[in-house]
């Protein structure tokens, strides 16, 4: 254990769950419980519940739980040590000092990673700045977009020179290896095994996290000879693409209101520049579901400012879906007369796109048009199919608000009258709705059926006696007399009446903590456990607190299903009586008695 246990649990007390998660969601009182839409899923009707009496939280919808650390690791993309660590600065307690085991894992360590991040932005800054090396990114800002000095030190942009090997022996004469920065994507490994820079020839853009460290690049062609114009850090340690946005750091102070959401970083860095100062980008990816959930926490209102080309008007529609699962409003930016934001402000000037950002569509209107430019709606069968593909828009809207505003825009616009629109519309949810239903039938079944638990996979193996676990160990994680029954011999149960290797592991651990001298507490079980894992033992608790019968007969009762559940698999798995192997053993046996 990296920290005393003692120090873990002072941390865990002093950090309320209520008030870390309502600092992330907005909760809302239900009885002695909180409610609110899960951070981790789209929904619009909350299925997330924060328990204050057990400092625990759990989703019944995609079923994340688990206690305050949990909540961390899964928010902020941490493991355990840093989740402790991340919450013991929130409350103000002194982190101790550590001693490594020598048998942890070689990987690079997330304090290792921005430490490293940090010198490869300072090595880029430094080489863009220096008028022999950097004169072709100089040029690429300050002449081609129109960046001053200001600016480019605000965003911290480097260049990385066009050579294979220029980064690489600075961050070694610096002390870091060059497997640390191949796991930091900063250098890559040829077929000989030879390193060599990962970027060269282009204007370097630091992503830098909400926290102030450098977590990633994105590298901007300035050579005319690369075939992939950006060039993005993949996945490491103190990143993920799907997690992050460009210029959050920056944004996350000016946008409560109303957030810009553009295609490429130098759009960002533009708008920053010209004052609009809430714009962030989505790191030459698809905008994805945790991105608009992140960005969720930081605003109302999102206006997507994509390119004005096919290409960037189909993944505004895409990000526009998005958006609704998780409840922002949104709004789409029509850029005229210029091929992005970036190059509008420089033609036109920040009062013009000032203006542009006022006239942006609501998301139903931006489609609303889109379809009818499809459309010939003076020919009847081109109208009657824009009317049934703007139905089935509106039938997707959840508020009956908004339905209603919706289908009076179509009636006008169509000409048609609005009653006969309102009833293709409730045609069209009474199908929406069937085949939800019918997705979470099959869902259901595959959940009985334990067919698609990645957690524990063996369940599906053996139903009964996975289900005889899960019972064993909710009343264990919930209740000290059950865990002391096991420990004393009164419930006789060990590891070996398992049959699934998941939760035999999570049996062993419970009694390893109960055994301890500090005795069991969940907030040491996520050392052992990835978040996805905490959230199964979450489900497993919370489904013994909803039943009112869980006594130690109970207990008792499901050990003894397990224990016949075991044996029949034990005896299944018997060689038969005229095998070789039984045989063989026969053998064995008469001649140890013989020679006895």
């Amino acid at each position: 254990m990296k920290y005393p246990r003692e120090w873990i649990d002072s941390v865990r007390e002093r950090s309320d769950i209520v008030e870390l998660i309502g600092s992330y969601v907005t909760l809302r009182r239900a009885g002695s419980n909180y409610t609110g839409l899960c951070p981790f899923h789209s929904e619009r009707t909350p299925s997330f519940t924060v328990f204050p009496d057990t400092q625990s939280f759990f989703c019944f919808g995609c079923e994340a739980g688990g206690d305050a650390f949990t909540f961390v690791m899964r928010s902020e993309n941490l493991e355990y040590p840093e989740a402790v660590e991340f919450l013991a600065k929130r409350a103000g307690i002194q982190i101790p000092e550590t001693h490594e085991d020598s048998d942890q894992p070689r990987g690079i360590s997330r304090a290792r990673a921005y430490e490293l991040n940090r010198a490869a932005a300072r090595f880029y800054r430094d080489c863009l700045f220096d008028p022999a090396i950097g004169e072709a990114g100089m040029n690429y800002l300050r002449d081609t977009r129109g960046l001053d000095t200001a600016v480019i030190r605000h965003f911290g942009l480097g260049y990385a020179p066009n050579e294979f090997g220029v980064l690489l022996p600075h961050l070694k004469s610096l002390g870091f290896t060059e497997e640390e920065m191949r796991q930091c994507f900063l250098c890559g490994r040829s077929q000989s095994g030879r390193y060599y820079d990962y970027f060269r020839g282009r204007v370097m853009f630091p992503v830098i996290n909400t926290a102030g460290e450098v977590v990633a690049f994105s590298g901007r062609d300035v050579t005319g000879t690369s075939k992939a114009k950006y060039l993005n850090s993949s996945d490491t340690p103190v990143f993920q693409k799907r997690k992050n946005l460009f210029a959050l750091n920056f944004a996350k102070a000016h946008c409560a209101e109303q957030m810009i959401l553009c295609e490429g970083n130098m759009d960002v860095v533009s708008m920053h520049a010209a004052g609009f100062e809430n714009a962030v980008a989505s790191l030459g990816t698809a905008l994805t579901d945790e991105q608009a959930r992140i960005m969720a926490r930081y605003t109302k209102q999102v206006i997507i400012a994509y390119d004005g080309d096919s290409a960037g008007q189909r993944a505004a529609g895409r990000a526009m879906d998005i958006f609704a699962r998780v409840g922002l409003d949104v709004r789409v930016l029509r850029i005229t007369d210029a091929k992005d934001p970036d190059e509008y402000i420089r033609k036109f000037g920040t009062d013009a796109f000032a203006r542009l950002l006022k006239g942006s569509s609501t998301g139903f209107s931006y489609r609303l048009d889109g379809v009818l430019n499809r459309y010939n709606i003076k020919e009847p069968e081109d109208r009657i199919k824009a009317a049934a593909e703007l139905c089935g828009m509106v039938a997707r809207v959840w508020s009956s608000a908004e339905r209603e505003v919706y289908l009076q825009a179509v009636s006008e616009r169509l000409g048609l009258p609005i009653d006969s629109l309102r009833r293709d519309v409730e045609r069209a949810q009474a199908r929406i709705q069937r085949d939800r239903h019918q997705s979470e039938a099959r869902a259901a079944r595959m959940s009985a059926l334990a067919l698609d638990d990645r957690v524990n996979p063996e369940a599906a193996g053996n139903i009964r006696a996975a289900a005889a676990e899960d019972t064993v160990l909710g009343l264990m994680l919930l209740y000290e007399e059950h865990r002391r029954a096991v420990r004393e011999g009164a419930v006789s149960l060990t590891a070996d009446d398992f049959v699934t290797a998941f939760n035999r592991r999570v049996f062993e651990a419970i009694m390893e903590l109960e055994n301890s001298d500090g005795g069991f507490s969940t907030a040491v079980l996520g050392e052992q456990f990835d978040p996805d894992e905490m959230g199964r033992l979450a489900k497993l608790a919370q489904a013994r607190r909803n039943l009112s019968e869980n006594g130690q007969s109970v207990l008792k009762a499901a050990v003894r299903t397990l224990q016949d559940e075991k044996n029949a698999v034990t005896k299944d798995d018997a060689p038969p009586e005229d095998s070789l192997e039984r045989l063989l053993e026969k053998k064995r046996q008469k001649m140890h008695k013989s020679n006895g």
